[in-house]
């Protein structure tokens, strides 16, 4: 029999005993007082109303309250892993997890206090919860261009339904240096939706294309540094393992030389 993560805009099928895991440690975190926030399929969807089916939860955490929440979940007999430390954790029963995830894997996006204080109110299996910001949700996903998986799909699935509402202001800042990556995206939309391009605001391309005008007329930077690590952790390993470019995600980034030979080494099927 199928329960259903309910939600205002979402309905995702998934087992009965799957359902009273996640039922479980949603009620455990407010009961707690642990501040989290449901992200992944559920949220894209609410912001969205394009509905996927799921077959996991995406908890998104600060990473100071991991402990907090690794004794809550204690407390009900699960057991909790600190799977990559510079991002990710899993709760686990039995086969089934719930991703707990505190920052990106490339490092860029940690969960801060903005992410709490931009979030939504929603309902999951019948526990009233927070979903990601909009703006927080295109900023992580915008960096996702990996050969297995790439977002931009779901940034201009963001951008179509919530242009008018974003704060793009706070989107602006949140891109910081790597803003010619949302750059990428919004020419992209255009290009996707011409009829529609008005819906990003003009002075947000302006700011942009000028940023852009001015960088190109600039003599460029002595470095031998490639940030497509930021963009795809596999894909630019040629350049920085064999052509001797320094990795984006160190010198750009929050992750250590460790946390880089860790996520390479759970890539799928990679051979060195």
């Amino acid at each position: 029999m199928a329960a259903v993560l309910a939600g205002p805009t979402s309905r995702h099928a998934v087992v009965s005993e799957t359902t009273r895991f996640y039922r479980q440690v949603l009620e455990s975190l407010n009961f707690e007082r642990i501040p989290f926030l449901v992200g992944g399929a559920f949220a894209f969807a609410c912001h969205t109303g394009i509905q996927r089916n799921t077959k996991d939860l995406d908890l998104f955490i600060r990473q100071c309250d991991y402990s907090l929440v690794e004794s809550a979940l204690g407390k009900l007999g699960y057991i909790t892993e600190l799977t990559y430390p510079h991002w990710l954790a899993k709760v686990h029963a039995g086969d089934t997890f719930i991703d707990l995830i505190f920052n990106s894997g490339n490092g860029l996006s940690p969960v801060d206090d903005i992410w709490f204080k931009h979030a939504i109110d929603a309902n999951v299996l019948g526990v009233p919860v927070c979903i990601t910001p909009a703006e927080e949700t295109l900023w992580s996903k915008a960096f996702i261009m990996e050969r297995e998986r790439y977002d931009g799909a779901d940034v201009v699935h963001l951008l179509h339904a919530r242009a008018a509402h974003l704060d793009w202001h706070r989107l602006l800042d949140r891109f910081a240096s790597h803003w010619r990556v949302l750059l990428s995206h919004l020419v992209l939309f255009g290009f996707i939706y011409p009829g529609e391009r008005s819906m990003v605001p003009e002075w947000v391309m302006t700011d942009l294309l000028e940023r852009l005008l001015h960088e190109t007329l600039q003599t460029p930077p002595k470095s031998q540094l490639c940030a497509g690590t930021l963009l795809s952790r596999e894909q630019y390993l040629h350049d920085t393992m064999q052509e001797g470019y320094l990795d984006g995600r160190v010198r750009l980034g929050s992750m250590t030389s460790k946390d880089v030979a860790d996520w390479t080494d759970a890539i799928p099927n990679r051979t060195s």
